[in-house]
């Protein structure tokens, strides 16, 4: 099992980026029908609304799920991202509990 304190240093490392907050802000407002369907953005919906490149955003959605915040379903050749509400919910609980 992973080291509490490091699980800890990976999520607050994940989130100190302000380009991955504005990502965890994208999949909060996903606006799509079939983004409402599946329950996220494919990441050609999110290089839209946050204006970077592929491989841009990719990098930050590999941190990002290796942290626990977003959650992938991998259908066909897409990649559909959601966030993991359960996993941001617990980093409140724990920052309030820590700080």
């Amino acid at each position: 099992m992973t080291n509490p304190a490091n699980s800890l240093d990976r999520v607050l490392h994940a989130v100190a980026d302000p380009t991955r907050r504005s990502i965890l802000a994208t999949l909060k407002h996903r606006e799509t029908a079939t983004a409402a369907r599946i329950g996220g953005l494919c990441a050609g919906d999110i290089e839209e609304r946050v204006h970077l490149s592929q491989s841009t955003v990719s990098h930050h959605m590999a941190i990002l799920t290796r942290a626990g915040l977003v959650q992938t379903v991998k259908q066909g050749q897409w990649r559909w991202y959601s966030r993991n509400e359960k996993a941001l919910r617990l980093l409140v609980k724990t920052l309030r509990v820590q700080l």
